[in-house]
Parts: structure tokens; C-alpha cells; sequence
């Protein structure tokens, strides 16, 4: 199992962003890996099993979401970093976004 899961909720719609892009990269930009967002707006296997500790960044491409669903937007990507300071617990980052605005929390 990945340690690095996320997933996306529309506020604005009140469901999943379906298809969106996510990377995963370290703390210099370097890319671990990438996905796209299930029907459930989901990802759960992203990355490895194990990261060492240190800064990491998600990059979530909401402005093709956006533009897929014909709503103009502020933010056209959305990117957290985070830091894993136990390479043995897992991390979930979930995103909720609405055209205007975004929250973000870690959650289990």
C-alpha cells in the first residue's frame, strides 16, 4: 500500500472531482509519481510504500477539472506541502475545493 493517498470533493457540486491530475514530488521538485483521480475522486495508491522523512508537495491540475466542467476558476492548480517525519505511518491529504476557494487537513 501507498503511504501517500489523497482525494478531491467538490464543495461547489457537493461529489468527487473525477479526473484530476495529481503529482507527487519531494521537497526539490523532483517527481515521485503521478495519477489522476478515480470516479470516487480518489487515489489510493500513490507513490511508493515508504518515503524517508522530509518536505514533500502534492500538485493538484484543478483548471482542467475546472474547465472540463465549464466553470471558471481562481486557483488553476493547487499544491501542499507537506512534511513525513515517520516513513512508517501513512499519510492521507485530502483537497476540497470550490471554483473560488480550498481547504486541506491531514487526514486517516
Amino acid at each position: 500500500m501507498s503511504q501517500i493517498t489523497t482525494h478531491i470533493l467538490d464543495a461547489a457540486l457537493g461529489g468527487p472531482a473525477r479526473g484530476v491530475a495529481v503529482a507527487l514530488q519531494r521537497g526539490d521538485g523532483s517527481e515521485i509519481a503521478a495519477d489522476v483521480t478515480d470516479d470516487a475522486g480518489r487515489i489510493a495508491e500513490l507513490g511508493p510504500e515508504r518515503l524517508e522523512a522530509g518536505t514533500y508537495r502534492l500538485t493538484f491540475a484543478v483548471g482542467d477539472y475546472f474547465n472540463r466542467t465549464d466553470r471558471e476558476t481562481f486557483y488553476p492548480v493547487v499544491s501542499i506541502d507537506f512534511s513525513v517525519a515517520d516513513g512508517d505511518q501513512h499519510y492521507h491529504v485530502p483537497l476540497l475545493i470550490s471554483p473560488f476557494a480550498y481547504s486541506t487537513y491531514r487526514g486517516n
